[in-house]
């Protein structure tokens, strides 16, 4: 909820960035991608990882740049923001850790009931139930 509030925010600040200076809209947006590429690739050594906040500002961009120039300015593909966006909807309706494994617990009757049943069961009281029901007829 909070990421979402956020990207929100991000964009529309960006919204109204981009009105104020309309003409150099892309061309602004390209240089907060690479800027912010340059700020990721300084702080990682090796593969990179995009943090939840780097995905956040990246996204709200990508509403920026025209499709055709993605390829040159982004780091990431539109898939890559796609599979990101899936996976946080699918984190948000997923409970398999609130459930635990197997068969759920039965209610277990009461002790003196089920020796009843036994009590009847060995000597023969089997009156009245449905467990004889076809060889009486």
């Amino acid at each position: 909820m909070l990421l979402k509030i956020v990207y929100l925010l991000v964009c529309r600040i960006l919204g109204l960035a981009v009105l104020t200076v309309r003409r150099d809209q892309s061309k602004e947006a390209e240089l907060l991608v690479l800027r912010h590429e340059n700020a990721v690739l300084r702080r990682h050594a090796g593969r990179i990882r995009y943090g939840p906040a780097d995905r956040v500002w990246l996204a709200a961009l990508a509403r920026l740049i025209p499709r055709r120039r993605w390829a040159e300015i982004f780091p990431v593909t539109p898939a890559t923001l796609l599979a990101w966006h899936r996976r946080l909807a699918a984190s948000k309706y997923d409970t398999s850790n609130s459930r635990k494994p197997g068969r759920p617990p039965t209610v277990r009757a009461s002790p003196a009931l089920s020796f009843a049943w036994r009590r009847r069961i060995r000597s023969g009281d089997t009156a009245g139930s449905t467990a004889n029901w076809p060889s009486s007829a």
